[in-house]
């Protein structure tokens, strides 16, 4: 058996240092590629496993990392609430698919690169201890970011919309990664990752401008009111701030630079609602919330109006069409907000109203849609001027020039 030239030796090394740092480079590059795609995916060519293994292993990780640190990685409103023995099994069963799916597409050799880093999230969070990760007492009063939170509601969202946009689409054929998709998906996490912020700001606010409008007595007497009615008012009395908040928005150059964020999303989906910037989160929240800490409703009944918040807002702005008969003039459905979203002549500055439709009827802001068109022709700001990238959508307020 001949050996090899010595001459050879050193190459042989060299090439077996480099083969590492190749597989590196072209995993991020897949990975980067990943990210960076829009488009429709189609079945049997691996790809949709590959993205369900890849984000699966990726969550699974960071809610490992949030058992290790829920003092700061936890939001204390959601902890509380929190079935420990529940959440770890979820993780467990997510760990489970996720590594599964990877290791099936490496074994047919199918998205390579992208599987062995799927692999590799689902590695690292069972070594960091998994479902197993031991929990002890901790500060409640610490500052934190919200990635609970995001964890939970990007895989409720995706879980529970994206299926609804696909048995009942308004737009057939559009896809899921859709153009900008990673625009509105920064925006997503940034505003999820600083709730415990905006929760801080928005109750300072709230405690210190609005705490002498409080009366005991007539909250009181709000709080005796029986739950359902108690919620249907809390949503309306909610709706009337939005709707005036809302409104001021559109009629005040100054608020449109910020609100024009929202506005500039030219595709409608379960995600685009999530393009805001962050003083309208704010200023939102505070101005929707004050009346409602003002006229002291129930604890239960103000949780449930941000369930139905929660809920309503990513459903109006989903590509999803139902029929809604008569209710389409009681309350706001996907329909109703889309026009809102519209950049139609017809829609402009119209449909404000976030959970009842019948606002905008009374105040004569409703859209009249022509019967020949029943949806619109396209979305986004008028003239299209926003830039692309959450960054530039942030500073845009202070950059750009006054707008008519």
């Amino acid at each position: 058996m001949s050996r090899p030239s010595i001459s050879r030796v050193p190459y042989a090394i060299g090439n077996a240092i480099k083969a590492p740092a190749v597989f590196v480079n072209s995993a991020v590059d897949d990975t980067t590629d990943l990210l960076a795609r829009s488009g429709e995916l189609k079945f049997g060519q691996g790809m949709i496993a590959t993205i369900v293994a890849f984000s699966l292993g990726f969550l699974c990780l960071l809610g490992v990392l949030a058992f290790h640190f829920p003092e700061y990685l936890t939001t204390p409103e959601l902890r509380h609430q929190y079935s420990v023995d529940v959440l770890r099994q979820a993780l467990f069963v997510a760990l489970l698919v996720a590594g599964g799916l990877a290791l099936a597409n490496l074994v047919l050799g199918v998205r390579r690169n992208l599987n062995v880093v799927a692999f590799v999230f689902v590695i690292a969070a069972v070594a960091l201890g998994g479902s197993r990760v031991p929990v002890g007492n901790f500060p409640d009063h610490t500052p934190y970011i919200g990635l609970d939170w995001f964890i939970l509601d990007l895989f409720g969202s995706t879980l529970i919309f994206i299926v609804l946009e696909k048995l009942f689409p308004l737009y057939r054929g559009q896809a899921v990664f859709r153009r900008e998709w990673q625009t509105d998906l920064k925006h997503f996490a940034v505003n999820h990752f600083l709730v415990g912020l905006i929760l801080l700001t928005v109750n300072f606010v709230i405690h210190h401008a609005f705490g002498w409008l409080v009366n005991h007595d007539f909250q009181l007497a709000v709080q005796r009111i029986w739950f359902l009615p108690q919620l249907l008012l809390c949503i309306l009395v909610a709706d009337l701030a939005q709707y005036w908040t809302h409104r001021a928005y559109h009629e005040v150059p100054f608020l449109w630079k910020f609100h024009a964020v929202h506005h500039s999303t030219k595709t409608m989906d379960w995600l685009a609602g999530s393009r805001q910037h962050v003083f309208e989160i704010i200023a939102t929240r505070v101005l929707v919330l004050a009346p409602l800490f003002v006229l002291g409703f129930r604890e239960g009944v103000i949780n449930a109006y941000i369930i139905v918040v929660g809920f309503q807002a990513v459903l109006n702005h989903a590509n999803v069409h139902l029929p809604w008969g008569p209710l389409k003039y009681l309350i706001v459905t996907p329909d109703f907000h889309h026009w809102h979203h519209a950049s139609d002549d017809e829609a402009i500055d119209r449909n404000y109203a976030a959970h009842y439709a019948f606002l905008d009827y009374l105040f004569r802001t409703a859209v009249k849609i022509p019967a020949a068109k029943p949806f619109p022709a396209k979305y986004g700001v008028v003239g299209d001027y926003m830039p692309d990238g959450f960054v530039n959508q942030q500073m845009f307020p202070f950059r750009a020039k006054p707008l008519d």
